[in-house]
Protein backbone atom coordinates (compact mmCIF):
# COMPACT_ATOMS: atom_id res chain seq x y z
CA UNK A 1 0.00 0.00 0.00
CA UNK A 2 1.42 2.83 -1.65
CA UNK A 3 1.55 6.54 1.03
CA UNK A 4 2.00 9.94 -0.29
CA UNK A 5 3.66 12.11 1.96
CA UNK A 6 2.31 15.59 1.86
CA UNK A 7 5.01 18.36 3.02
CA UNK A 8 3.84 20.34 5.90
CA UNK A 9 5.31 23.86 4.36
CA UNK A 10 2.95 23.88 1.63
CA UNK A 11 0.02 23.56 4.13
CA UNK A 12 1.09 26.28 5.96
CA UNK A 13 2.65 28.44 3.21
CA UNK A 14 -1.50 28.36 1.77
CA UNK A 15 -2.51 29.39 5.17
CA UNK A 16 -0.03 31.80 5.41
CA UNK A 17 -1.91 33.25 2.30
CA UNK A 18 -5.10 33.53 3.19
CA UNK A 19 -4.02 35.17 6.75
CA UNK A 20 -2.00 37.40 4.27
CA UNK A 21 -5.00 38.27 2.39
CA UNK A 22 -6.87 39.22 5.43
CA UNK A 23 -4.62 41.10 6.68
CA UNK A 24 -4.00 43.23 3.56
CA UNK A 25 -8.16 43.51 3.41
CA UNK A 26 -7.92 44.60 7.01
CA UNK A 27 -5.30 47.59 5.55
CA UNK A 28 -7.42 48.52 3.40
CA UNK A 29 -10.59 49.04 5.47
CA UNK A 30 -8.53 51.01 7.78
CA UNK A 31 -6.82 52.84 5.14
CA UNK A 32 -10.17 53.94 3.90
CA UNK A 33 -10.90 54.73 7.23
CA UNK A 34 -7.79 56.98 7.73
CA UNK A 35 -8.66 58.82 4.39
CA UNK A 36 -11.91 59.25 5.88
CA UNK A 37 -10.54 61.62 8.72
CA UNK A 38 -8.28 63.01 7.00
CA UNK A 39 -10.91 64.11 4.55
CA UNK A 40 -12.52 65.62 7.81
CA UNK A 41 -9.18 66.97 8.76
CA UNK A 42 -8.88 68.69 5.58
CA UNK A 43 -12.16 70.01 6.03
CA UNK A 44 -12.17 71.56 9.56
CA UNK A 45 -8.44 73.08 8.32
CA UNK A 46 -11.00 74.54 5.33
CA UNK A 47 -9.14 72.69 2.54
CA UNK A 48 -11.68 70.89 -0.03
CA UNK A 49 -12.35 67.06 0.38
CA UNK A 50 -10.12 64.66 -2.10
CA UNK A 51 -11.72 63.68 -5.38
CA UNK A 52 -11.98 59.91 -4.43
CA UNK A 53 -13.90 60.39 -0.77
CA UNK A 54 -17.81 59.27 -0.91
CA UNK A 55 -19.64 60.46 2.31
CA UNK A 56 -22.14 57.44 1.12
CA UNK A 57 -19.15 55.28 2.38
CA UNK A 58 -18.92 56.32 6.31
CA UNK A 59 -21.09 53.42 8.06
CA UNK A 60 -22.16 55.83 11.43
CA UNK A 61 -25.13 57.59 10.51
CA UNK A 62 -23.57 60.27 12.89
CA UNK A 63 -20.52 60.73 11.29
CA UNK A 64 -21.89 60.73 7.95
CA UNK A 65 -24.17 63.41 8.73
CA UNK A 66 -21.38 65.58 10.12
CA UNK A 67 -19.14 65.08 7.04
CA UNK A 68 -21.97 65.78 5.00
CA UNK A 69 -22.46 69.33 6.69
CA UNK A 70 -18.94 70.26 6.49
CA UNK A 71 -18.84 69.05 3.03
CA UNK A 72 -21.98 71.37 2.31
CA UNK A 73 -19.84 74.40 4.23
CA UNK A 74 -17.03 74.12 1.80
CA UNK A 75 -18.95 74.20 -1.48
CA UNK A 76 -20.53 77.47 0.54
CA UNK A 77 -17.14 79.11 0.84
CA UNK A 78 -16.49 77.91 -2.35
CA UNK A 79 -19.99 79.95 -3.80
CA UNK A 80 -19.90 83.09 -1.88
CA UNK A 81 -15.86 83.34 -2.93
CA UNK A 82 -16.75 83.43 -7.12
CA UNK A 83 -19.95 85.86 -5.80
CA UNK A 84 -17.62 88.10 -4.42
CA UNK A 85 -14.81 88.39 -7.34
CA UNK A 86 -17.89 88.27 -10.28
CA UNK A 87 -19.47 91.89 -10.50
CA UNK A 88 -23.19 92.53 -9.62
CA UNK A 89 -25.42 92.70 -12.60
CA UNK A 90 -27.87 95.64 -12.67
CA UNK A 91 -31.14 94.75 -13.42
CA UNK A 92 -33.26 95.86 -16.32
CA UNK A 93 -36.08 98.11 -14.85
CA UNK A 94 -38.67 100.37 -16.91
CA UNK A 95 -36.64 103.65 -15.21
CA UNK A 96 -33.42 102.79 -15.78
CA UNK A 97 -34.44 102.18 -19.42
CA UNK A 98 -36.10 105.84 -19.15
CA UNK A 99 -36.18 107.45 -22.96
CA UNK A 100 -34.35 110.49 -22.86
CA UNK A 101 -36.37 114.03 -22.60
CA UNK A 102 -35.34 117.17 -24.30
CA UNK A 103 -37.01 118.87 -21.81
CA UNK A 104 -35.26 117.43 -18.55
CA UNK A 105 -34.33 120.50 -16.20
CA UNK A 106 -30.66 121.45 -15.17
CA UNK A 107 -30.40 123.04 -12.29
CA UNK A 108 -27.91 124.87 -13.24
CA UNK A 109 -29.33 126.39 -16.35
CA UNK A 110 -29.49 129.78 -16.09
CA UNK A 111 -32.56 129.60 -17.83
CA UNK A 112 -34.10 127.53 -15.43
CA UNK A 113 -33.17 130.02 -12.94
CA UNK A 114 -34.68 133.00 -14.85
CA UNK A 115 -38.00 130.74 -15.07
CA UNK A 116 -38.22 129.99 -11.23
CA UNK A 117 -37.52 134.02 -10.57
CA UNK A 118 -40.19 135.51 -12.40
CA UNK A 119 -42.82 132.45 -12.70
CA UNK A 120 -45.89 132.48 -10.27
CA UNK A 121 -44.50 130.88 -7.62
CA UNK A 122 -41.78 133.46 -7.19
CA UNK A 123 -43.39 135.24 -4.82
CA UNK A 124 -43.49 132.31 -2.14
CA UNK A 125 -40.04 131.20 -2.74
CA UNK A 126 -38.46 134.56 -2.23
CA UNK A 127 -40.73 134.97 1.19
CA UNK A 128 -43.39 137.50 0.37
CA UNK A 129 -46.12 135.35 0.64
CA UNK A 130 -47.50 132.36 3.34
CA UNK A 131 -49.45 129.86 2.17
CA UNK A 132 -53.17 129.95 3.32
CA UNK A 133 -55.07 126.87 1.58
CA UNK A 134 -58.68 126.24 1.64
CA UNK A 135 -60.20 122.83 0.73
CA UNK A 136 -63.55 121.98 -0.51
CA UNK A 137 -65.48 118.97 -2.32
CA UNK A 138 -68.13 118.74 -5.26
CA UNK A 139 -71.75 119.25 -4.73
CA UNK A 140 -73.62 116.78 -1.78
CA UNK A 141 -69.91 115.24 -0.53
CA UNK A 142 -70.24 111.62 1.14
CA UNK A 143 -69.29 110.35 4.47
CA UNK A 144 -65.76 108.86 3.05
CA UNK A 145 -65.16 112.07 1.01
CA UNK A 146 -65.73 114.85 3.80
CA UNK A 147 -62.97 112.41 6.35
CA UNK A 148 -60.84 112.48 3.61
CA UNK A 149 -60.71 116.37 3.38
CA UNK A 150 -60.67 116.40 6.64
CA UNK A 151 -57.72 114.32 7.14
CA UNK A 152 -55.50 116.72 4.10
CA UNK A 153 -56.70 119.61 6.19
CA UNK A 154 -54.36 118.35 9.36
CA UNK A 155 -51.36 117.38 6.92
CA UNK A 156 -51.25 120.60 5.50
CA UNK A 157 -50.75 123.68 8.06
CA UNK A 158 -52.88 126.97 7.53
CA UNK A 159 -56.00 124.37 5.63
CA UNK A 160 -59.45 125.03 6.22
CA UNK A 161 -62.37 122.92 5.12
CA UNK A 162 -65.64 124.76 3.64
CA UNK A 163 -68.25 122.81 1.75
CA UNK A 164 -69.65 124.48 -1.68
CA UNK A 165 -73.28 124.11 -0.90
CA UNK A 166 -74.21 124.30 -4.96
CA UNK A 167 -71.39 127.36 -5.44
CA UNK A 168 -69.39 127.63 -8.88
CA UNK A 169 -66.17 127.42 -8.93
CA UNK A 170 -66.04 130.40 -10.66
CA UNK A 171 -67.73 132.48 -7.96
CA UNK A 172 -65.53 130.48 -5.14
CA UNK A 173 -62.57 132.03 -7.04
CA UNK A 174 -62.54 135.75 -6.24
CA UNK A 175 -63.78 134.97 -2.76
CA UNK A 176 -60.64 133.10 -2.03
CA UNK A 177 -58.75 136.14 -3.71
CA UNK A 178 -60.22 138.40 -1.29
CA UNK A 179 -59.41 136.36 1.58
CA UNK A 180 -55.83 135.97 0.59
CA UNK A 181 -55.95 132.37 -0.36
CA UNK A 182 -52.91 131.01 -1.64
CA UNK A 183 -54.70 127.55 -2.96
CA UNK A 184 -57.75 126.25 -3.52
CA UNK A 185 -58.31 122.46 -3.04
CA UNK A 186 -61.22 120.60 -4.93
CA UNK A 187 -61.70 116.84 -4.17
CA UNK A 188 -64.35 115.48 -6.36
CA UNK A 189 -65.83 111.74 -6.05
CA UNK A 190 -67.48 109.44 -7.82
CA UNK A 191 -69.52 106.61 -5.75
CA UNK A 192 -68.87 107.84 -2.61
CA UNK A 193 -65.36 107.19 -3.37
CA UNK A 194 -62.45 110.36 -3.94
CA UNK A 195 -61.50 110.23 -7.64
CA UNK A 196 -60.43 113.55 -8.49
CA UNK A 197 -58.70 116.83 -7.59
CA UNK A 198 -57.99 120.19 -8.16
CA UNK A 199 -55.41 122.21 -7.33
CA UNK A 200 -55.61 126.01 -8.06
CA UNK A 201 -52.99 128.19 -7.13
CA UNK A 202 -54.41 132.25 -5.96
CA UNK A 203 -54.28 134.68 -7.26
CA UNK A 204 -52.89 134.14 -10.76
CA UNK A 205 -52.83 130.31 -11.35
CA UNK A 206 -51.83 127.76 -12.85
CA UNK A 207 -54.17 124.96 -12.29
CA UNK A 208 -53.35 121.18 -12.22
CA UNK A 209 -56.17 118.61 -12.45
CA UNK A 210 -55.26 114.66 -10.77
CA UNK A 211 -56.76 111.81 -10.49
CA UNK A 212 -56.83 110.09 -7.46
CA UNK A 213 -57.04 106.28 -6.55
CA UNK A 214 -55.25 104.40 -3.67
CA UNK A 215 -57.13 106.43 -1.30
CA UNK A 216 -56.62 105.01 2.32
CA UNK A 217 -57.56 106.78 5.52
CA UNK A 218 -55.46 106.76 8.81
CA UNK A 219 -58.14 103.50 10.14
CA UNK A 220 -57.27 101.59 7.49
CA UNK A 221 -53.01 101.69 7.76
CA UNK A 222 -51.67 99.01 9.59
CA UNK A 223 -49.45 100.09 12.30
CA UNK A 224 -50.95 103.64 12.56
CA UNK A 225 -48.95 106.34 14.63
CA UNK A 226 -50.60 108.90 16.82
CA UNK A 227 -52.31 111.88 15.35
CA UNK A 228 -50.26 114.29 13.71
CA UNK A 229 -49.26 117.86 15.52
CA UNK A 230 -49.36 121.44 14.37
CA UNK A 231 -45.80 121.54 13.45
CA UNK A 232 -44.66 122.67 10.08
CA UNK A 233 -43.65 119.47 8.14
CA UNK A 234 -40.49 118.46 6.03
CA UNK A 235 -41.48 118.18 2.58
CA UNK A 236 -39.46 116.22 0.02
CA UNK A 237 -40.06 115.80 -3.42
CA UNK A 238 -38.54 112.80 -5.70
CA UNK A 239 -38.06 112.43 -9.13
CA UNK A 240 -39.73 115.60 -10.74
CA UNK A 241 -36.92 116.07 -13.61
CA UNK A 242 -38.81 117.51 -16.98
CA UNK A 243 -39.72 121.13 -17.16
CA UNK A 244 -43.42 119.66 -16.77
CA UNK A 245 -42.30 117.29 -13.95
CA UNK A 246 -40.35 120.66 -11.68
CA UNK A 247 -43.70 123.02 -12.41
CA UNK A 248 -45.77 120.25 -10.58
CA UNK A 249 -43.17 119.94 -8.08
CA UNK A 250 -42.77 123.82 -7.16
CA UNK A 251 -47.33 123.61 -7.38
CA UNK A 252 -46.80 120.86 -4.61
CA UNK A 253 -43.58 122.63 -2.64
CA UNK A 254 -45.77 126.44 -2.28
CA UNK A 255 -48.29 124.28 -0.70
CA UNK A 256 -46.76 124.13 2.59
CA UNK A 257 -44.49 126.68 4.66
CA UNK A 258 -40.88 127.14 3.53
CA UNK A 259 -39.46 127.06 7.47
CA UNK A 260 -40.02 123.34 8.67
CA UNK A 261 -40.60 122.69 12.44
CA UNK A 262 -38.39 119.62 12.85
CA UNK A 263 -39.14 118.95 16.23
CA UNK A 264 -42.19 117.72 14.87
CA UNK A 265 -40.16 115.13 13.06
CA UNK A 266 -42.93 114.85 10.39
CA UNK A 267 -41.80 114.38 6.73
CA UNK A 268 -44.96 114.93 3.66
CA UNK A 269 -43.48 112.96 1.06
CA UNK A 270 -44.47 113.30 -3.25
CA UNK A 271 -42.46 110.59 -5.11
CA UNK A 272 -43.15 110.55 -8.77
CA UNK A 273 -42.70 107.08 -9.93
CA UNK A 274 -43.74 106.42 -13.98
CA UNK A 275 -45.72 109.19 -14.12
CA UNK A 276 -47.71 108.23 -10.98
CA UNK A 277 -47.19 110.66 -7.56
CA UNK A 278 -47.46 108.41 -4.52
CA UNK A 279 -48.01 110.83 -1.34
CA UNK A 280 -47.14 109.52 2.02
CA UNK A 281 -47.18 111.41 5.49
CA UNK A 282 -44.81 109.65 7.94
CA UNK A 283 -43.03 110.88 11.66
CA UNK A 284 -39.16 109.85 12.29
CA UNK A 285 -39.07 107.70 15.04
CA UNK A 286 -35.30 108.28 16.45
CA UNK A 287 -34.45 104.70 18.24
CA UNK A 288 -30.86 105.91 19.02
CA UNK A 289 -27.89 107.36 17.52
CA UNK A 290 -27.50 105.27 14.36
CA UNK A 291 -30.94 103.78 13.73
CA UNK A 292 -33.83 105.88 12.41
CA UNK A 293 -37.41 104.50 12.02
CA UNK A 294 -40.71 105.89 10.01
CA UNK A 295 -43.94 106.01 11.32
CA UNK A 296 -47.03 106.28 8.78
CA UNK A 297 -49.52 109.17 9.90
CA UNK A 298 -51.46 108.94 6.75
CA UNK A 299 -53.75 109.23 4.90
CA UNK A 300 -52.05 107.78 1.54
CA UNK A 301 -53.01 108.04 -1.54
CA UNK A 302 -51.70 108.50 -5.31
CA UNK A 303 -51.82 111.02 -7.75
CA UNK A 304 -52.45 110.79 -12.22
CA UNK A 305 -51.83 114.28 -14.21
CA UNK A 306 -54.40 114.55 -16.11
CA UNK A 307 -54.10 118.49 -17.24
CA UNK A 308 -52.30 122.09 -16.72
CA UNK A 309 -54.10 125.13 -17.31
CA UNK A 310 -52.70 128.72 -17.48
CA UNK A 311 -54.27 130.88 -14.49
CA UNK A 312 -57.25 130.07 -12.58
CA UNK A 313 -59.83 127.28 -13.24
CA UNK A 314 -61.95 127.93 -16.52
CA UNK A 315 -62.69 124.90 -18.23
CA UNK A 316 -64.54 126.72 -21.22
CA UNK A 317 -62.02 129.54 -22.55
CA UNK A 318 -58.69 128.43 -20.39
CA UNK A 319 -55.70 128.19 -22.31
CA UNK A 320 -54.07 124.77 -21.40
CA UNK A 321 -50.07 123.85 -21.27
CA UNK A 322 -49.96 120.22 -21.12
CA UNK A 323 -52.87 117.86 -21.47
CA UNK A 324 -52.49 113.77 -21.09
CA UNK A 325 -53.64 112.29 -24.31
CA UNK A 326 -53.09 108.44 -23.40
CA UNK A 327 -52.71 106.69 -26.87
CA UNK A 328 -50.36 108.79 -28.13
CA UNK A 329 -48.31 109.35 -24.64
CA UNK A 330 -49.12 106.08 -23.38
CA UNK A 331 -47.55 104.27 -26.24
CA UNK A 332 -44.25 103.84 -25.27
CA UNK A 333 -43.99 102.20 -21.59
CA UNK A 334 -40.12 104.04 -21.30
CA UNK A 335 -41.29 107.21 -21.54
CA UNK A 336 -42.23 109.59 -19.01
CA UNK A 337 -43.88 112.84 -19.04
CA UNK A 338 -42.59 114.48 -15.41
Amino acid sequence: MDVTEVPVSQGSKSKKKKNNNKKNKMKDVSQEGGEGSSGAEKSESGTAFPPTFSVSEIKNKQRRHLMFMKLKQEKRKVNRRQSIALPKEVPKTIENQRVFDETTVDPEDEEVAFDEGTDEFSAYFNGLTNPKVLITTSDRPRGRTVRFCRQLATVIPNAHVYYRRGLALKRIIPQCVARDFTYLIVINEDRHVPNGLVLCHLPDGPTAHFKVSSVRLRKEIKRLGKEPTEHYPEVILNNFSTRLGHSIGRLFAALFPQNPEFVGRQVATFHNQRDFIFFRFHRYIFKNEKKVGIQELGPRFTLKLRSLQKGTFDSKYGEYEWVLKRHEMDACRRKFQL
